[in-house]
């Protein structure tokens, strides 16, 4: 399974850093909707899930974490810890996100809008369609 990440681009000066994404450019796809998680108590995982078609970029612009991700033949773990740097995730991923620091904040850009029939959130079910591609 290969790992892709994004470095975005930082401006900055004596004021501050500032990185700015735009779709298509940055961004490998159309952003539909960005969500962020925060104050995620310790000892929480996330995720738990994944698409069917939804593609995201996971950055973790405040704090750290760690994400799992898993094609169901592989898994790897990739830190983030960066607020520049951002995880791409392809469909047919299950994800986990977890061991959170205190002040993390898990901004995610996704290519769609919320489905719920776009989830798969059954580990076993998504074994089985993975076994069938």
């Amino acid at each position: 399974m290969q790992i892709v990440k994004y470095v975005f681009q930082q401006h900055g000066d004596e004021r501050g850093q500032l990185v700015a994404l735009e779709e298509h450019k940055d961004i490998p796809f159309e952003i539909k909707r960005v969500y962020y998680m925060y104050d995620t108590g310790e000892g929480v995982s996330r995720g738990h899930h994944a698409h069917k078609s939804l593609e995201q970029i996971l950055i973790c612009i405040h704090g750290s974490c760690k994400i799992l991700l898993d094609n169901g033949e592989e898994k790897k773990i990739v830190s983030l810890e960066k607020p520049y740097e951002g995880l791409y995730i392809k469909n047919n991923i299950w994800r986990e996100m977890y061991d959170f620091s205190p002040d993390a904040v898990l901004m995610v850009l996704a290519s769609d809008y919320y489905k719920e029939e776009d989830y798969i959130r059954n580990y076993e079910e998504f074994l089985k369609s993975n076994e069938m591609k």
